[in-house]
């Protein structure tokens, strides 16, 4: 039986072990870290829907306030998706042989509500509540960017707790009059926000970080 013997040069490999395997372990912590996180996974999702709806279109060229399609927002945790009624209180005069709009046109005879694909959709164990943010002064462009821009609706921001809790330490930035809430292309003066126009001044607003804030 032949005995191979490695050269003695080799023996200096033993020295890269430890480092090779602490760095295989720095590797996957980073590559979790990243590949895993929100801004990954989450930002930029944008799914095809049954009907090729344009935000720009209707909220950016037509003007249609959010409010409109979105009628619970200002009072529910909640901001509703759209009935087909409301759709079809424009569509049944306006382009309603339109082949785009057959899912619209069969939900309307049938009385079932179209399978729109959830876009944002935050965990089960966090709890947001949209009327506790747009009545005192935060627009639907903080979390949800300039969807009056958008052919199709993407997600802009992680919705991760960090994010979160950014807006919470540091809420003045997303503070605005009532009365721009869904003027998405708004922008703050020059010498600022004049405390008189919101419904709460920055002094008054100050959003809970304990945990059971959103975790109920």
């Amino acid at each position: 039986m032949t005995t191979f013997h490695f050269p003695r040069w080799t023996n200096h490999f033993k020295l890269l072990i430890p480092a090779g395997a602490l760095g295989g372990v720095l590797y996957a912590i980073v590559f979790v870290w990243i590949g895993f996180s929100p801004k990954t996974l989450a930002v930029g999702y944008a799914p095809e829907q049954p009907i090729p709806y344009s935000h720009a279109l209707h909220a950016g060229e037509l003007g249609i306030d959010c409010r409109y399609c979105h009628n619970t927002v200002e009072d529910a945790a909640h901001a509703a998706i759209p009935p087909t009624a409301t759709c079809m209180n424009c569509h049944t005069n306006i382009r309603p042989d339109s082949p785009k709009l057959a899912a619209l046109r069969e939900s309307w005879k049938s009385g079932d509500p179209v399978e729109w694909v959830r876009v944002h959709d935050l965990a089960d164990y966090a709890y947001f509540n949209h009327s506790a943010h747009v009545r005192r002064g935060v627009s639907c462009v903080s979390c949800h960017g300039r969807v009056d821009q958008m052919e199709v609706v993407s997600q802009q921001e992680p919705l991760s707790m960090g994010w979160c809790l950014e807006c919470h330490r540091n809420p003045d930035p997303h503070l605005r009059p009532l009365d721009q809430i869904t003027n998405l292309g708004w922008e703050p003066p020059a010498e600022g926000v004049d405390p008189a126009t919101l419904f709460y001044t920055p002094e008054e607003i100050h959003p809970r970080e304990t945990c059971s804030t959103c975790h109920r």
